[in-house]
């Protein structure tokens, strides 16, 4: 089991969550908490997204936009579950619940305006600091990079901002787990936190890593394709990012699914950002991711599919002691 193998896709995602990991397999997702008490709680839910059933879904550059939609709904929805451990009602019991239309209709305002928010400081806010230089640069399209180069920049400062909070901290560990776990599988490992652990915390389909990509297309997008008026500069820029999304989703989805040198050179950036957004994690936060996995993956089976063996339980068992 230690010669060196070649990664294998296997289909299944995550997300770190407060102090837990969410994975998903197709349109089954498992939620892994740590609660107070030190247990692991998992929760297994089905989430069929957008325009389910719809074969504009399987269309590329379109089936991108609804993907990014579907991430935005699902990751609102597990951080508003794990958070639900910390919170503790007026009995001093903690609420799980689910919650009625009042509080979805709150979630659905709230990830509005995360979105909201998102478009304003990485789309338009990059605009108008790089529209102080017009007086110094009168080369568009040098201007068009240069606003590039400030959306890359911000979206950096952010990430590494954010980590001086104790509870983001925690939260790129778990984030770290969650990549370990992954490439524990695709690597042909069996799914011991002894061979997480020693997994790598970078992954090339993370979020970050797409991120980038929605800013490396949006440089090309906004090179080619210039206006002269203010308004509409800043408007045909909220209306591409739809676009851009479709693009950037193809661009880590080829990722995830090929280790030839043209995605190795395109990944590298994303994967150095990674190193901001993601941490290492300690044993008790590799259970917790374990846990999530094994409730929506079958990773023996995948194992036996993919790479050819039957993992020994008895060398499970001692390994994990």
């Amino acid at each position: 089991m230690a010669r060196k193998r070649n990664s294998r896709y296997s289909g299944i995602g995550g997300q770190a969550v407060l102090e837990g990991i969410m994975m998903k397999n197709s349109e089954k997702y498992a939620v892994a908490v740590r609660k107070p008490n030190g247990e692991i709680s998992v929760e297994l839910e089905n989430y069929q997204g957008v325009m389910h059933g719809s074969k504009i879904k399987e269309i590329p550059f379109v089936r991108g936009i609804f993907n990014f939609i579907d991430s935005m709904i699902l990751g609102m929805r597990v951080l508003n579950y794990s958070a639900s451990f910390y919170e503790e009602d007026s009995s001093g019991k903690t609420d799980k619940a689910n919650g009625g239309s009042g509080e979805k209709l709150l979630n659905a305002l709230v990830t509005v305006f995360a979105l909201v928010m998102a478009v304003g400081i990485f789309v338009v806010l990059p605009y108008f600091l790089a529209s102080l230089l017009k007086g110094y640069v009168r080369n568009e399209s040098l201007m068009a990079i240069i606003e590039g180069a400030i959306r890359i920049l911000i979206f950096i400062l952010y990430v590494w901002g954010i980590s001086a909070m104790k509870d983001i901290r925690r939260l790129y560990r778990y984030h770290g787990a969650e990549h370990k776990c992954i490439n524990c599988i695709e690597k042909g490992r069996p799914l011991t936190i002894h061979n997480v652990m020693r997994s790598s915390r970078l992954h090339r389909r993370c979020g970050t890593s797409f991120l980038f990509f929605v800013f490396f297309v949006s440089i090309i997008l906004f090179f080619f394709i210039q206006v002269d008026n203010v308004a509409q500069k800043v408007i045909l820029r909220i209306l591409l990012m739809p676009v851009v999304a479709g693009i950037s989703y193809e661009i880590i989805r080829l990722a995830g699914r090929s280790n030839n040198i043209l995605v190795r050179i395109l990944s590298a950036p994303g994967m150095l950002i990674q190193r901001l957004t993601t941490k290492e994690p300690d044993e008790s936060m590799a259970e917790v991711a374990i846990a999530a996995v094994e409730t929506v993956f079958d990773w023996r089976q995948y194992l036996y599919d993919n790479f050819g063996y039957e993992v020994d339980e008895s060398w499970m068992d001692e390994t994990n002691k």
